[in-house]
């Protein structure tokens, strides 16, 4: 009798489970979230943890039809665990989309200030080449021609630069 409602109560528990993961069931994780002691699958949609929770329940049935006590006691601590597991899952999904999306905008902007670092070290260099350009000019309106080529490029810098102080206030905001 005992054996029969514990095994009652637990597919109560896979069944509210079930209803928790049915709007997520398909969708994927970045990577495989349970330890492969407690889940065969190493699998990234949550519906996959829920199948085999289901499958651990049809061997938990066979092993009560079998009399196998050992068995039987592996295999309820076993749902039991692969239960819980996936309950804090779903209640932790809210807070990995919030640090995702954090993480994601650090990201971002640790790539704008690389990239702003490459446009001014690109921008350093091309003024740097007109500058020995400007001397073997034979002709002043090529020298002019030069000279509006890196007054061009100084205001791209100082827009580069400019950029680049707002990437790294940003930056120490979101560190403080």
């Amino acid at each position: 009798m005992k054996r029969d409602q514990v095994l009652r109560q637990l597919d109560s528990r896979v069944e509210q489970l079930a209803q928790s993961v049915a709007p997520l069931a398909g969708r994927r994780a970045r990577r495989a979230r349970f330890d492969n002691q407690l889940f065969h699958c190493q699998s990234l949609r949550l519906g996959d943890y829920l199948q085999e929770i289901r499958e651990t329940m049809v061997q938990l049935r066979h092993a009560v039809d079998d009399n196998n006590a050992e068995r039987l006691n592996w295999l309820a601590e076993r749902a039991v665990l692969q239960v819980g597991a996936l309950q804090r899952e779903i209640a932790t999904l809210p807070l990995r989309r919030q640090e995702s999306r954090a993480s994601h905008h650090a990201e971002t902007l640790y790539q704008k200030l690389a990239d702003h670092l490459e446009f001014e070290r690109r921008l350093l260099q091309m003024i740097a080449e007109r500058e020995s350009l400007l001397g073997q000019q034979e002709t002043l309106i090529q020298q002019q021609k030069m000279q509006q080529e890196m007054v061009a490029l100084e205001g791209r810098l100082q827009r580069c630069r400019e950029a680049l102080k707002q990437i790294e206030q940003e930056i120490a905001r979101r560190e403080e």
